[in-house]
């Protein structure tokens, strides 16, 4: 509290007046034209006061100036309440005699208990500030007087505390329990409050106090105990008279509480030497001692000495000579025995030697000099060493031993002369990066005493600590002398006016200490919150609607007031705007968006003046302002297109070699490669060059002249089919996956210094193909390890020789081939049934739009009464076909029988229900695990009845065959060569030839 300013809203009182003074409306002193806060009533203009004052004709202003002027606070607070008058200062609402309150017990004032409760948990539950590495005490501060608590609120009691939630009786004041209230007046008195259980502070009490005797105890009296003094007690103005602690003078004093005190009698006082006299207090005398000074006549007297004046001695020993070197000090009667007199100085300075020994006579006076023996001292010194030096007279001289000494960090020693290194240590280059007490600086001090201890505190401090060491982690964090930071915090605090004073710390920064005395209110104007306010208070939330017009000329959408920093919402009419390139204009388009696009490429013409800008719809003058794009112009040397950077409007630089990719052939065509063009001005490149037939080439030549000699159809290819069925079949169903085992294996089989292939774990079907494959290629395939990691691993055996030349996809085409000649070969019946048995669902084509898999189950609800056991799945395809297949999972009698039965069996009924509801049409047709189409009852009948199977037969087309995996003999793949090889240069890419039957026609003639 600084001048009764507070944090709660209001101005309150000194909480001194608050306790010695019923009625403490006003502070002592304070100016009559101040602001006045009463308990109980917000800020008001004080008296006469001529300010105007916007809610001066509210209903609350009215209130407010017909609440009770009683003399004493308790009154005030009583018929406030009684009234429906008294406000609770945090909430702003009345407190009424239902109401559960807490009163401050010193600013007195009332609060809800809702409210302070609130209040207090949440300054309580705070993170405290650490002051010099201590937690503070917890606390809170009153909203009226801004002074800490050190209890929390828990229960509503009345106001003497002795009844917990009392009930309002008519004709006992709000809150009061009816009982006397009994407590300790705020001024020591043996008699307790004798009024009813009542708010604010008791009343001074007017009973007779008990005898009480003066300071001196001469007197005693007997008043009331409103002007009886218990702390203070009184005094009868009698002279003290006591013997004071010098024991020479009595104390003037009148009448006063403890002790006498110093003696303050001036008296005149002598040195002990005898030298010099001065004045002073008798309390500042130094110990009196008895001492010898001299007279006119040259004797000794004796007299009381009472300081030290600090000369020297100077006093002449009993020789005449030498005099006394010492400072002030008490004198004898007698003059002293000189020091240097030959019966006192027996030895030489050192003491190592005898006198006698060194002297051929002995000294007979004082005077004689002393001789020195020629010794080394030896005197040991104050670091430890003896004296070096031989004997002589007086102290010893600084150690000049050479000593390793230790910097003040203690990182680094360094050698130096002893007394030099005792008496300041010396510095290292070592900088200190200890973090101080605040956590923000570091120490930045080169050679710190405190960078050790401070590196075993943080050592420390990273340890996890045992339960049973909790108490000490305190003592652990404890910052050293040398680490406490002392600069200002300065960080700006939460109300963003002022900055931090404190020393720099950890942790948040407290609150603003500074309040204001001016009106808070939102940004219309119509929510007020009343002064005095803690400093950084934001606008109260107003519940009023934004009114301010939109520049676009739309109506407001509705949403709160709110400041000025926080814009309003965005207008969500829709309207034509024109797009940034400024050729459409775009319908509903918020009215907020200004970057309204239309998503046209530019076109307009760059700099280069040959190309044109790729960026969409943008605002004039943001084209592409660099160039990046290919050249694009036609090469004179090779026809291809420039693809360096654009250089218009300069020529194509032709010197460098075309990047272009291209193909060479051998002469049959058959082997290709892909390479550069790297044609020039100057030079032709790779597009004239051809490559050499290999031995394949050779062959198939020699082939195809035997084959014309011999009349024979020179395209006649290899029947044989070297794996075997399960292997084509699983391959027919999956041949992606299935050819990428393939290609596994070939690789395996191409690398000699493989012996062993192992694959990831997968499902039992496919480790079935892959034992099938393993088999067909001569191999030894084992399963391994339990599911779900089981596996396969292929072993190469004596009796593999090579992989089949032949792939899985030219050995299926082979297989169908020969399945075509055979049903070309029975009649059309014949071929119709053994087609028809490999047909396992319905394809339903040009289905009804929005068509959905519920309506054509409602539809199949007839079929399913009449063939319970058959269950179907229906699936749409992407080119919107519906697939109508029998469930996975069907009784064992459908499994038992056949799923091409099952298919017969509701062919008909279902197609007298698809056409009956007229859903699309229907037809026969075998589908892979994927629900891809392999065969449609369409392809396989003609509209006549005809077999297309059989018609094909009659006049065969050539059919393109599938890649080869290589065109390389088994005796090629295995060269050594290859051996260490990768799979990607044992393929060569091949290019496939667009007219190819022309070009084997031209090549024929």
């Amino acid at each position: 509290v600084a001048n009764g300013r507070t944090f709660g809203g209001h101005l309150t009182n000194n909480a001194t007046a608050a306790h010695n003074q019923p009625d403490a409306a006003s502070p002592v002193g304070a100016n009559p034209q101040a602001p006045v806060f009463v308990p109980g009533r917000p800020y008001q203009q004080p008296p006469g006061s001529n300010a105007p004052h916007s809610h001066s004709n509210t209903p609350r202003q009215k209130r407010r100036m017909s609440r009770s002027s009683a003399p004493d606070i308790s009154t005030r607070i009583r018929e406030d309440i009684d009234r429906h008058l008294y406000e609770c200062s945090i909430c702003m609402n009345e407190v009424h005699r239902n109401s559960k309150i807490w009163s401050c017990r010193t600013c007195w004032s009332v609060f809800h208990f809702g409210c302070v409760k609130k209040w207090s948990s949440g300054q309580w539950n705070q993170p405290p500030v650490l002051q010099n590495g201590e937690e503070p005490p917890r606390h809170w501060r009153c909203p009226g007087c801004n002074l800490p608590k050190d209890t929390l609120p828990t229960t509503f009691n009345c106001w003497c505390d002795k009844e917990t939630d009392p009930q309002s009786i008519p004709g006992l004041p709000p809150f009061s329990c009816g009982q006397t209230c009994a407590k300790p007046r705020v001024r020591k008195c043996p008699h307790p409050c004798e009024t009813i259980c009542h708010p604010g502070p008791c009343t001074p009490c007017t009973n007779m106090g008990t005898e009480q005797s003066c300071f001196c105890g001469r007197e005693s009296a007997t008043r009331r105990c409103v002007d009886t003094d218990y702390e203070g007690g009184w005094s009868c103005q009698a002279v003290c008279g006591e013997l004071m602690a010098c024991g020479e003078h009595t104390c003037p004093r009148p009448c006063h509480p403890g002790l006498c005190g110093p003696c303050q009698t001036v008296i005149d006082t002598l040195c002990y030497c005898g030298k010099d006299s001065k004045t002073m207090v008798c309390s500042d005398q130094d110990e009196r001692k008895e001492t010898f000074v001299s007279t006119e006549n040259g004797g000794r007297e004796p007299c009381i000495g009472c300081f030290h004046c600090g000369s020297e001695c100077e006093r002449l020993f009993d020789c005449g000579v030498h005099s006394c070197s010492k400072g002030c000090h008490t004198q004898d009667e007698h003059a002293a025995h000189c020091p240097k007199s030959p019966d006192i100085i027996t030895h030489c300075p050192c003491g190592k030697t005898k006198l006698m020994t060194i002297l051929d006579s002995p000294r007979t006076s004082c005077t004689d000099p002393i001789p020195f023996c020629g010794q080394r001292c030896s005197q040991p010194l104050p670091c430890g060493h003896v004296c070096k030096q031989s004997c002589h007279e007086g102290p010893c001289r600084p150690c000049t031993e050479t000593i390793q000494i230790s910097c003040r960090c203690g990182r680094t020693t360094s050698k130096s002369i002893c007394h030099q290194g005792t008496e300041e240590k010396p510095q290292c280059l070592r900088v200190c990066r200890a973090t101080l007490s605040c956590g923000r600086h570091t120490c930045a001090e080169r050679c710190c005493e405190g960078e050790k201890a401070a590196a075993e505190r943080m050592s420390q401090k990273r340890k996890l600590k045992p339960l049973s060491q909790a108490s000490s982690v305190r003592d652990a964090n404890a910052v050293e002398e040398e680490h406490i930071c002392t600069l200002v915090c300065g960080r700006m605090l939460r109300c963003g006016n002022h900055s931090c004073t404190q020393l720099c710390h950890s942790g948040p920064c407290p609150s603003c200490p500074e309040a204001i005395f001016e009106e808070v209110s939102c940004a219309c104007g119509r929510t007020v919150l009343q002064p005095p306010l803690p400093c950084g208070t934001q606008p109260p939330p107003c519940h009023f609607d934004c009114e301010r017009p939109k520049s676009c000329g739309h109506p407001q959408v509705s949403h709160r007031c709110h400041l000025d920093a926080e814009p309003c919402p965005k207008c969500p009419f829709l309207m034509k705007k024109r797009c940034l390139c400024a050729r459409n204009e775009l319908n509903n388009q918020p009215c907020w968006f200004q970057e309204v696009r239309c998503g046209e490429i530019c076109g307009q013409k760059l700099r280069c003046g040959f190309h044109r800008c790729r960026k969409q719809c943008h605002r004039p003058g943001e084209c592409e302002t660099v160039c990046d794009q290919p050249c694009g112009k036609e090469r004179s040397s090779c026809g291809h297109s420039d693809l360096a950077r654009c250089h218009a409007p300069g020529p194509c630089d032709e010197g460098k070699p075309c990047p272009h990719k291209i193909f060479i052939t051998c002469p049959c065509q058959r082997v290709k490669q892909e390479t550069k063009c790297l044609s020039t001005k100057s030079s032709v490149g790779n597009r004239e060059k051809a490559l050499q037939c290999n031995d394949e080439c050779l062959r198939l030549e020699r082939n195809r002249k035997l084959a014309l000699a011999l009349n024979v159809d020179p395209d006649h290819e290899d029947d044989h089919v070297p794996y075997a069925t399960q292997t084509l079949n699983f391959y027919a169903e999956s041949p992606v996956w299935a050819q990428e085992q393939e290609q596994k294996f070939r690789i395996f089989a191409a690398d000699p210094d493989l012996r062993r292939l192992r694959f990831s774990p997968m499902k039992s079907h496919q480790r079935a193909f892959l034992h099938h494959l393993a088999e067909d290629f001569s191999l030894d395939s084992e399963s391994l390890d339990p599911e779900p990691h089981r596996h396969v691993v292929v072993f190469k055996t004596p009796r593999f020789v090579s992989s089949h030349m032949k792939t899985i996809a030219e050995a299926n085409h082979t297989r169908n081939k020969q399945r075509t000649t055979l049903v070309s070969a029975v009649p059309a019946t014949a071929a119709r049934q053994a087609v028809a048995e490999t047909y396992n669902a319905f394809l339903i084509t040009d289905a009804t739009f929005g068509l959905t898999a519920d309506a054509i189950q409602a539809a199949m609800k007839p079929l399913e009464k009449s063939h319970p056991q058959v269950k179907f799945d229906i699936d749409f395809l992407p080119n919107e076909n519906v697939v109508i297949r029998p469930a996975t999972q069907q009784p064992s009698w459908v499994a038992m029988k056949g799923v091409d039965a099952v298919i017969q069996m509701v062919k008909a009924p279902l197609q007298d229900i698809i056409r009956s509801n007229a859903i699309g049409k229907i037809q026969l047709c075998r589908v892979d695990e994927s629900l891809r189409i392999m065969v449609k009852e369409s392809e396989v009948t003609s509209p006549g009845g005809w077999s297309q199977v059989a018609a094909k037969a009659s006049a065969p087309q050539r059919v393109l065959q599938a890649k080869r995996f290589s065109d390389k003999n088994a005796f090629t793949v295995l060269r050594a060569g290859l051996g260490k090889s990768s799979a990607k240069k044992v393929v060569k890419k091949e290019e496939v030839i667009d007219d190819w039957e022309d070009a084997e026609e031209e090549e024929e003639a």
